[in-house]
């Protein structure tokens, strides 16, 4: 049976929608209906996952993981979308998602793998579209298409189902020749864009059941929704702007207190110097300034509902405060400074921040690492190689938050080059992973010097003004999380701005 004739849109709204499903299965190459079996290569293949039953986090990490060690190698991941449950509604929230992989097996023993992890995963039979643990599905199998009484490849219903075109689409980028390419993938550039466009595209995400997440603490974040604010806590007695002033426990608490009443979201405890010339310190000499601080922290009954991020490029801190209970590192150094940095975060499953910066606190500011010929497209490019380390590594892209790196290895004009031109940086990281360009972005302006260059502030803690006129532009240039000293005046900053972007409509 010719596989179009199987594969009838029976949701999409009108004619119109059917002719350009109909149209992008002519861009697919196919050398058959029937099915295939591969053994000598390796084939690239696109899996959908979908659970709503139990922990649906770790469902996903766990079916990540037996894919792996059945030699299913993921390669790329889409971003996590919270949906609504289709066909039959009466059933808890769907999280949903897809991968690219590569594998040997042929496309039945591909099946047979993927329905045996759904069964010791607890997936019985049920109900067809009813709740499961965990939803194993073949989208795309190489260039092949498959027809048999079990397997029908490309997936008969992926273009009536937004849940599954958003993270498939993530899983492409807008420079064809730059990306891995294989055979799908001119069927996708061609299909998928433009039956993604009129199922509504980016317009869907935050509407009708379509929420885009990162998982943190227990919890989904939806960071579209407002803009997060990060407080700064410094632990070192040589930081650029608040240097030994939070360095015992005593007045480091009594900071957190402060920030927490001012409407902080995320606290940022950092006990390592990454200021221009800082040297380094060694793990030890870190975790003894950072634990005693951080346990306190999570004593505190007014914590609950905010995060702690752990400012750090030592695999080994991260480790241990985020088995302390912290939920988030933060790593300046995008992996850069620590070889065990990406697996260990891999393995922690929990959010991680990359950002940009060349060389080291010691050397970002040499002639070398300042130049720059176009440097929103340097930092984008630059910044997509780290976090693209981090997802081979095993760090998901529904984990990442990108952060171009403010005062890094740039100059003043860099600075104020990228604050106005963050959405082409997201644009050049999209050129390459939709995915990872959606992640959300962090911009930490905070104090810096160029606003002193600027405004003729050589004390640092007179640049909050400036601070605040920086964060407002990255707000509304796009950022979703920034990070400062003076919690107060940025979270006033952040509500007019986010409040502005509701009546115009964020993009």
């Amino acid at each position: 049976m010719n596989i179009l004739k199987r594969l009838q849109p029976s949701r999409l709204a009108d004619t119109r929608a059917t002719m350009l499903y109909k149209a992008s299965f002519s861009f697919f190459h196919s050398t058959s209906d029937t099915s295939v079996q591969v053994h000598s290569q390796e084939q690239e293949v696109v899996i959908a996952l979908g659970s709503n039953v139990g922990d649906r986090l770790n469902n996903f990490n766990e079916a990540l993981s037996q894919m792996k060690k059945s030699g299913i190698k993921i390669t790329r991941h889409a971003c996590l979308y919270e949906t609504e449950p289709a066909y039959m509604t009466d059933q808890p929230l769907f999280l949903n998602s897809a991968v690219r992989a590569v594998t040997k097996f042929g496309p039945h023993e591909l099946l047979s793998a993927l329905k045996k992890i759904e069964k010791e995963m607890g997936r019985t039979k049920g109900i067809r579209y009813g709740p499961r643990p965990i939803d194993l599905d073949i989208l795309f199998y190489g260039k092949y298409r498959v027809n048999s009484e079990i397997l029908t490849v490309p997936h008969e219903r992926i273009f009536e189902r937004p849940f599954v075109m958003a993270p498939l689409v993530d899983l492409l980028g807008s420079d064809i020749e730059n990306d891995t390419v294989v055979c799908w993938h001119s069927f996708s550039r061609n299909g998928l864009f433009e039956t993604w466009e009129r199922l509504g595209g980016e317009s869907l995400i935050g509407k009708d059941g379509l929420r885009r997440v990162l998982p943190v603490n227990n919890r989904l974040w939806d960071w579209s929704k407002k803009t997060s604010v990060m407080g700064i806590l410094n632990l070192t007695p040589d930081s650029f702007s608040d240097g030994g002033k939070f360095d015992c426990v005593g007045s480091a608490i009594s900071h957190v207190r402060d920030m927490i009443s001012e409407g902080v979201d995320i606290i940022d405890l950092g006990a390592q110097s990454t200021r221009p010339m800082a040297t380094k310190i060694s793990v030890q000499e870190e975790l003894d300034r950072l634990i005693p601080v951080l346990e306190k922290i999570l004593e505190l009954p007014e914590i609950e509902g905010k995060l702690i991020s752990i400012d750090t490029f030592y695999s080994r801190v991260a480790l241990e405060a985020i088995k302390k209970g912290a939920h988030i590192v933060n790593d300046v150094s995008g992996g850069t400074l620590d070889s065990d940095m990406l697996n260990v975060v891999a393995n922690l499953n929990v959010p991680y921040i990359a950002m940009h910066m060349r060389g080291d606190p010691l050397t970002m500011q040499n002639n070398e690492n300042l130049k720059y010929d176009d440097v929103c497209k340097e930092v984008g490019n630059e910044l997509y190689e780290r976090v693209r380390a981090a997802e081979l590594s095993g760090v998901p892209a529904w984990q990442m938050v990108i952060d171009p790196g403010i005062g890094f290895s740039k100059g003043t004009k860099d600075n104020l080059e990228i604050l106005m031109g963050l959405k082409r940086i997201r644009s050049v990281i999209g050129r390459k992973s939709y995915g990872l360009s959606r992640a959300p972005l962090l911009i930490g302006p905070s104090r810096k010097r160029f606003l002193g260059e600027v405004c003729g502030r050589s004390c640092a803690v007179e640049r909050d003004p400036a601070t605040v006129a920086a964060v407002t532009g990255a707000v509304l240039g796009g950022a979703n999380i920034v990070r400062v000293h003076n919690v107060r005046d940025n979270v006033d900053a952040v509500k007019l701005c986010d409040s502005m972007l509701d009546v115009v409509g964020r993009c």
